[in-house]
Parts: structure tokens; sequence; C-alpha cells
């Protein structure tokens, strides 16, 4: 899997992966956003810098999912994947394991919790973030409840890559 940092020019990609994915969408009770909406969500979005926003490639190059998450975020330590992404056709493949287990491998020093936000009243999205080893944290519903799994440090290795969530 590609991962590559969202960038404003990016929006029009982000807004096809979300007309990819409506069900999502008709989840949460509104429509697909518009382009402009993508947009605007985009450019806020990167005006905080504790925030990473990026785009998920398969490995022929195609768009299938994207990721949002935002460090020492609601606490100092914790790393909370505020959206996971996956378009429906390539959903129920892996992919969407497979993008945290990469974000679990590169979580920034100093990372001690991730969180992962689960909207409205899905328990799809609750059962995904259980089978991943993440237990139930906070009921916040009707909006949204919190799953979370402690980080274990491993060894620093010298060139290991960590997830930079700085604006680059």
């Amino acid at each position: 899997m590609n991962v590559t940092p969202l960038a404003l020019h990016h929006a029009p990609l982000l807004h096809t992966l979300y007309a990819a994915a409506p069900g999502y969408f008709e989840l949460l009770g509104t429509r697909v956003p518009s382009l402009s909406e993508v947009e605007r969500d985009v450019e806020i979005a990167l005006l905080d810098p504790r925030r990473r926003l990026e785009l998920l490639f398969g490995p022929a190059g195609d768009l299938i999912g994207s990721l949002d998450c935002k460090r020492d975020y609601p606490e100092p330590g914790d790393l909370t994947i505020n959206l996971l992404l996956i378009r429906e056709d390539r959903q129920s493949q892996g992919l969407g394991r497979q993008a945290v287990r990469e974000l679990e491998a590169r979580v920034p020093p100093g990372t001690t919790r991730i969180l992962a936000s689960v909207l409205g009243d899905n328990p799809r999205g609750a059962r995904f973030w259980e089978r991943l080893g993440y237990t139930f944290a906070l009921d916040a519903r009707p909006v949204m409840t919190w799953y979370a799994k402690p980080v274990v440090a491993p060894p620093v290795q010298a060139g290991r890559k960590t997830l930079s969530l700085a604006s680059d």
C-alpha cells in the first residue's frame, strides 16, 4: 500500500473517493459532500499541525482509501484515527486492516495510545476495530463511540520511518 500525504490539490481525488463510498455518508444520514465542501474541509484540516490526511493507493496505483488522524488528541500521547475510509468496491479485502497495521508500525515517538472514532450507529465499524485488538473506550452516542489500543514502544531502530504529523 502506498501512503501519500494529502495536499489541497488532492481534494478532487478525495472527493472521488467519497463518491465511491456513499454508504458511509448514508450511515451518517447525509449526502456525499460536494467538491467545494471537500476542498474547504481539507483546507481547514491542513491548518492543524497535529492533523495528518493521507490517501491510500493500491499496488496498481489505484486510489483505495483515505486516513485522517490527529496526534496528541484528545490527550497528549494519543493518536486518534478520525476516519479510515476504504472505497466500497474494495472493502472486505483486508485493506483497512493493512492500513491500520501500517499506521501502528509508524506512530510518532511518544505515542502511548491509538484511538479510533466510530461515527453514528455503526456496528460493522465497531467490529472492525475490535477484531484489530481495540477495545471500547468511550461512549459519546449518538454522535460516536471510541475504541482504544495501547501502543507498545518497540526498540528504536536507526532509519525507522515514523509518522510525521507536522506539515510537509
